[in-house]
């Protein structure tokens, strides 16, 4: 199956951790790495206080179910320390499944596609980088979505 997974990072060497990240989801034999958008900067979402997010997507082939996919990202999330006390506050490391294939999935633990995606553009330009012809399930063509975001709330690095 084929998903697009969303991280980010502003704590602890962002790069690094985004890259540490990556390279864990490389070398899983249930996951490959297929390909990895530029670094993008951001600033906190929320006006939350913190250092600017560094942020990049990557497109992924995997034999985990979406659920199994989840656990391993937050397992990855739990090696590099992510600390879950503020919504949208700072961490180390966060990854998020934005798609996966063409399913629509919602449960207490797991909503796909993403539900914030379309009001994030440190997601919707890393991701039209990698996959600009990309229709996204119930949401239509990402070229679309870009209008809904302000190009200047992102830099591409």
């Amino acid at each position: 199956m084929l998903a697009y997974i969303g991280l980010g990072s502003n704590l602890k060497g962002p790069k690094e951790q985004i890259e540490k990240a990556l390279r864990a989801l490389s070398e899983t034999k249930e996951t490959t790495l297929l390909s990895v958008s530029s670094f993008y900067q951001s600033k906190p979402l929320m006006d939350m206080p913190g250092p600017n997010y560094l942020n990049v997507v990557c497109k992924i082939e995997t034999d985990l179910s979406a659920i199994d996919l989840l656990n391993f990202c937050q397992e990855i999330e739990d090696n590099q320390h992510r600390v879950r006390k503020v919504k949208w506050g700072s961490r180390t490391i966060d990854l998020d499944i934005l798609l996966y294939g063409d399913q629509i999935l919602a449960t207490k633990r797991l909503i796909i596609p993403h539900p914030e995606m379309i009001n994030r553009a440190f997601v919707l330009f890393p991701l039209f980088e990698i996959e600009p012809g990309l229709k996204l399930p119930l949401l239509g063509p990402l070229k679309g979505l870009l209008e809904r975001v302000e190009p200047s709330d992102v830099e591409k690095l």
